[in-house]
């Protein structure tokens, strides 16, 4: 059962609302920072399954101002490809224990800020063309597996959309599209491995107006606001919480 003392809401509300400010306005990239920071509290299954709901009602709510500007092939490609993804994190998930989750959770935390930090270079690549469908589908499988383990799907799906030139709207809209779908498809298993509880769902139901809040800022920051500054907190928080994570998890 899920200690809701003082320290658990110093915590748990921050997140909430990062994540609903990352998932609305910036991609969806650093949204599973959230997860990784309440790792430190909560057993990682705890901290998944917690966010999951408050995840797909960022969705959910998302949906209504970006609906219609996606672009519909890049989407239906990496959903396509993260359904399967899925499925293999289900299977990892139920291989290992909670000291392998955190080194997980912590890796992908840090190797998210090391890409970010290649993002430039890299992005200068693929914009000789756009990644073929095959890249596409290999970037939702890994999409959707990342998504499963840690809610951490952002980056490689940002990966096949960068190659697609697509403008700044476009590929806000096409995120929150392809990871509506995507959260849906792993409530299932999240659901069938007993990760949820009517104790997780109770505190769910009390984070959940924070996660609007961070959702309304998001849309409203998407349209004012350079990311360059929000996502360089974002990396400090990932590294630190990542490194802490992985050390949590060896030691």
């Amino acid at each position: 059962m899920l200690d809701t003392d003082l320290t658990f809401f110093a915590f748990a509300i921050p997140s909430v609302v990062f994540a609903g400010v990352s998932k609305a306005g910036f991609g969806s990239g650093a949204a599973f920072a959230s997860a990784s920071i309440l790792a430190l509290i909560l057993e990682p299954g705890q901290a998944l399954a917690l966010m999951l709901p408050l995840l797909m009602l960022i969705d959910l709510a998302s949906l209504g101002p970006y609906w219609g500007r996606w672009n519909g092939a890049a989407a239906r490609v990496l959903i396509l490809g993260g359904i399967p993804g899925v499925a293999l994190g289900a299977g990892l998930y139920q291989a290992v224990d909670d000291d392998t989750m955190r080194v997980l959770i912590g890796g992908i935390s840090v190797g998210f800020v090391l890409w970010q930090l290649t993002k430039t270079r890299f992005a200068r690549t693929l914009a000789r063309g756009p990644m073929g469908t095959g890249g596409g589908a290999i970037a939702g499988v890994v999409a959707g597996f990342a998504s499963f383990v840690s809610h951490a799907g952002g980056p490689p799906a940002a990966v096949y959309l960068l190659s697609r030139n697509l403008d700044k709207t476009e590929y806000q809209a096409t995120t929150v599209l392809v990871f509506w779908a995507i959260n849906i498809a792993k409530f299932i298993p999240y659901a069938f491995l007993g990760m949820f509880t009517l104790n997780t769902m109770w505190v769910d139901l009390m984070l959940a107006p924070f996660a609007l809040i961070g959702t309304w800022i998001g849309v409203y920051m998407h349209r004012l606001v350079s990311d360059r500054v929000f996502f360089a907190l974002t990396y400090v928080l990932l590294t630190v919480t990542g490194a802490k994570l992985i050390w949590d998890g060896l030691m």
